[in-house]
């Protein structure tokens, strides 16, 4: 069914270049790595638009590291087992919680400016807490734009070093392979031409897959693309069926679906129903700060039960300079739609926002594809189990970024790898008669439909069914940009709603309305790889 490559092209006509490591992807994940290997090897970063443009530089909230008196990587641990609700690899986890102290003073070394404040012992960094953290231990910059400080700060160690040169504007299409599976690089489109940068190792780091849904708080270059390059190299991918929606961004008319930051809740603000009634407290005992997962699907029963399209998020009981200081970002963006923070209940509503699965790795980011490693979003390293901790995605991307280039620096230091020319295509280019921007959209209607917060037997088998009239797409290449997206997008959704299809139970970002309580049986992994089909592993 999946071609093994999704482009049109001749060897002869694709120029070659050479590079010990590519990294395919900016964001935290992409830059910090590039960083650390450009330490002893020459790094290419490809980047898909411009080197700042991620889901990191969207990044709210901030990074969540046990620095505070008061706080420790134990119970950072502890936090995080308890979202992700028993799928968590516990081995990752102690690597996070115990690693990523000291990598965020690397940030603030490598220039990243978190916030601070004034007490009686003097200045130190500022904190805030955010859903299902028992401490205030999460680290932000200029109030609600951490991910665009981090991503100012490595940027422009990025572009200063001589080590590391910076492709923008690239589409990465797919990952060239050996004969006996190793990776050895990653097939581009840049200006209409192809190109191939043979590699002695190669970092997947390209994010997520939110525009497999019509609504979500991704940017528009997260379409999959890692995770189905991934999947056609043969590599397994991991736990896909679980998807975090974000409980609140803005649902407003003329308005795109903005992320307004858990950190909200964390400092007071309070969930309201059409009618105006606190509703959280009904649905657990942490209300507005309980896992995601949870609060989510508590604002869509609220909006079923009232008939309404969304729920509201009220801080205006929190003192004006409060709001206007910690939140600038979001309170400047509501106000350009006439909604102020101080004053207005503001509408909001669940949108996909992470993909908690994805490309399997090892404790060094290394995947079952020798030489291929990924790091971030677009991995599955076992930190998020069934359902990731707030402020934990920056932390990991950092944590596990260093491990892949001490990983990578071993490795080149003991085998030199044997460079390969590029395979042939055979597959026929054909073009879709409808137009590919209603097909996409089509899936992305389909995957809120039948594949979002609440799932059952049948709305999964009815999502298969529609994508199932795109699937002879899939076994031929293209030669558009909008075309390659498509198919990434389809392979990513395809494999979503089986593996939500398979998990007969409720765990996590994964809820079934015909299997509404979480079972041991299924403390378990799924795992789908090409040519092999699905494979579970337990816990």
């Amino acid at each position: 069914m999946f071609s093994r490559f999704i482009a049109n092209f001749k060897a002869e006509d694709v120029t070659t270049h050479d590079t010990d490591v590519v990294v395919i992807g900016t964001g935290i994940a992409g830059m910090y790595t590039a960083l650390k290997i450009s330490e002893y090897a020459n790094v290419i970063i490809l980047c898909k638009k411009g080197l700042t443009e991620s889901n990191t530089n969207r990044a709210q909230g901030g990074i969540a590291a046990a620095i505070a008196e008061g706080d420790s990587p134990d119970l950072h641990r502890e936090d995080t087992m308890m979202a992700g609700a028993g799928l968590n690899d516990l081995a990752a986890v102690e690597v996070l919680v115990n690693e990523g102290p000291d990598l965020v003073n690397d940030l603030i070394r490598l220039g990243t400016q978190f916030d601070t404040e004034h007490d009686a012992e003097g200045e130190h960094l500022a904190l805030t807490r955010e859903g299902a953290h028992s401490r205030r231990r999460i680290l932000h910059a200029n109030g609600d734009a951490t991910g665009a400080e981090i991503v100012r700060a490595l940027a422009v160690q990025v572009r200063q070093n001589p080590r590391i040169e910076v492709i923008e504007d690239a589409f990465a299409l797919d990952l060239i392979t050996s004969e006996h599976g190793s990776c050895k690089g990653v097939l581009y489109q840049k200006d209409k031409a192809l190109h191939y940068i043979r590699s002695q190792a190669t970092v997947l780091a390209t994010g997520g897959a939110g525009n497999m849904y019509r609504y979500t708080s991704n940017p528009g270059v997260t379409t999959a693309d890692g995770f189905a390059m991934a999947y056609r190299a043969g590599a397994k991918l991991q736990d896909l069926e679980f998807i975090q929606f974000h409980p609140t961004t803005l649902n407003y008319p003329g308005a795109p679906r903005f992320l307004i930051s858990e950190a909200l809740r964390g400092e007071g603000a309070v969930l309201r129903n059409i009618a105006g009634e606190r509703f959280m407290p009904a649905y657990h005992e942490l209300a507005e700060l309980a896992p995601r997962d949870i609060v989510a699907r508590a604002i869509v029963s609220e909006i079923e039960k009232t008939k309404a399209t969304f729920i509201y998020l009220d801080i205006t009981h929190q003192p004006d300079e409060l709001i206007k200081s910690r939140f600038p970002t979001i309170y400047e963006f509501c106000l350009q739609y006439g909604l102020d923070l101080t004053t207005d209940w503001i509408p909001v509503a669940p949108a996909a926002h992470y993909v908690m699965g994805g490309v399997k790795t090892d404790l060094y980011g290394e995947t079952n594809v020798r030489r291929l490693f990924a790091c971030g979003e677009v991995s599955c390293t076992g930190v998020h189990g069934a359902n990731r901790l707030a402020s934990n995605s920056l932390s990991e991307a950092i944590v596990f970024g260093k491990r892949i280039a001490e990983r990578i620096e071993a490795f080149l230091q003991t085998e030199t790898g044997e460079f390969i020319l590029l395979p042939k295509t055979e597959k026929v280019m054909k073009s879709p008669i409808e137009k590919i921007d209603n097909r996409r959209l089509h899936l992305q209607k389909v995957m809120v439909r039948h594949v979002g917060v609440k799932r059952t037997r049948d709305s999964l088998e009815r999502a298969l069914s529609e994508l199932g009239k795109y699937v002879p797409m899939l076994s031929h290449t293209y030669n558009k940009k909008s075309d390659w997206e498509f198919i990434n997008l389809l392979t990513a959704a395809i494999l979503t709603t089986q593996a939500a299809l398979l998990r007969e139970e409720s765990r996590g970002g994964h809820f079934r309305n015909d299997f509404p309580k979480a079972k041991d049986s299924w403390l378990k992994h799924t795992i789908f790889q090409k040519d092999v089909g699905v494979i579970e592993e337990r816990c």
